[in-house]
C-alpha cells in the first residue's frame, strides 16, 4: 500500500498528546494502523513529549488531589470509557484497520448502511462518550461525484476502499484528507469501484449550491 497523503504535524502533536476528541482520534488513530510513516512520526512526538515532562519541575499536591483522583477513576469505571464500551478486537479483514473493527466489526460487508442520496450510502459510529464531532462511515458508488463544499470546522476523512481525485491529488487506500474550515473542494469518485471512506467532522458539510444547502438536512453529511 502506497499512502500518498498523511496527518497535518499539529495533528500528530494533538494525537500524541491526547488532545483529540473521540470521533478524531479513532480516525487518527486507523490511519496510524496503515501508515508507517505518520506511525513512526506519532512515536517521535510521543518521545520528545516524555522528555520534556523530565524536565518540568515537580509541583506539590493539594490536599485531598490524591482522593479526588481516585473518585475520578471509579467514575469513569461506572459510566465506562472507549476502551471498556467499544467491541473486542476481532481479526479485521485485509485493509480494515483494527482501531476501526473495534467499533464497526471485523468486515466492512457487516456494516449497516442506508442510503441518504442516489449512489451514497452512510453509516452513523455511536460513541460511547458524548462527543462534538460525528463519526461515520461514506461509500459512494464509481463515477459519481460530490458537488463542492467546504467544512464549518474541522474534518477527516480517512479513505479505507477504492479511491477518488480532487484539488489536492489522488486519495487512495490508506490516505487521509486533514481539513479545516478555510477548504473547499469536490471530489470525484474513480471508475473502477465504490470509495468507502472513514469521516469525522465537527460540523456538518456546507455545500455551495442552493439546491444542495436545501436538501442538506436529509443527506445528514
Amino acid at each position: 500500500m502506497t499512502i500518498a497523503h498523511h496527518l497535518d504535524d499539529a495533528t500528530v502533536l494533538r494525537y500524541a498528546a491526547g488532545d483529540l476528541d473521540e470521533a478524531f482520534a479513532i480516525v487518527v488513530s486507523s490511519h496510524v494502523a496503515m501508515c508507517d510513516q505518520c506511525r513512526k512520526a506519532v512515536r517521535d512526538a510521543e518521545t520528545a513529549g516524555g522528555l520534556l515532562m523530565e524536565d518540568v519541575s515537580p509541583a506539590p499536591l493539594g490536599e485531598g488531589a490524591f482522593e479526588r483522583m481516585m473518585e475520578r477513576i471509579e467514575t469513569v469505571g461506572e459510566e465506562g470509557s472507549i476502551r471498556a464500551k467499544a467491541k473486542p478486537p476481532a481479526p479485521a479483514q485485509p485493509g480494515l484497520p483494527a482501531p476501526l473493527a473495534r467499533y464497526i466489526g471485523s468486515s466492512l460487508e457487516d456494516v449497516k448502511w442506508r442510503t441518504v442520496a442516489p449512489g451514497v450510502r452512510k453509516c452513523d459510529i455511536s460513541l460511547p462518550t458524548k462527543t462534538g464531532s460525528s463519526l461515520f462511515l461514506l461509500q459512494i458508488n464509481s463515477g459519481m461525484s460530490i458537488p463542492e463544499h467546504g467544512h464549518g470546522g474541522d474534518e477527516m476523512t480517512l479513505v479505507l476502499k477504492g479511491a477518488y481525485r480532487d484539488e489536492f491529488g489522488r486519495f487512495g487506500a490508506g490516505d487521509i484528507a486533514d481539513l479545516d474550515e478555510h477548504i473547499e473542494h469536490q471530489p470525484h469518485v474513480e471508475p473502477d469501484g465504490p470509495c468507502t471512506c472513514l469521516v469525522a467532522a465537527q460540523t456538518p458539510t456546507r455545500f455551495r449550491g442552493l439546491l444542495m444547502r436545501l436538501l442538506q438536512p436529509v443527506f445528514g453529511i
